[in-house]
């Protein structure tokens, strides 16, 4: 699904992928609806999270 991607994303990475702003993705790592790991200041978000996050938002717009 996100092939040109590495398995751990930045929030940039993931804001890309989704479509939406940096500050959407924190909030959305803050809240726990995406899952991520902070190191240090940097947040790393495994792929795995993103593509998970995108098919539970598909499941709930059907």
């Amino acid at each position: 699904m996100l092939n040109q991607y590495n398995d751990v994303m930045t929030a940039f990475d993931a804001a890309e992928a989704l479509g939406v702003g940096k500050n959407r993705i924190y909030e959305l790592l803050e809240t726990g609806e995406l899952k991520g790991f902070r190191m240090g200041r940097i947040w790393k978000i495994p792929k795995l999270s993103v593509e998970t996050y995108i098919l539970e938002k598909a499941n709930l717009a059907s």
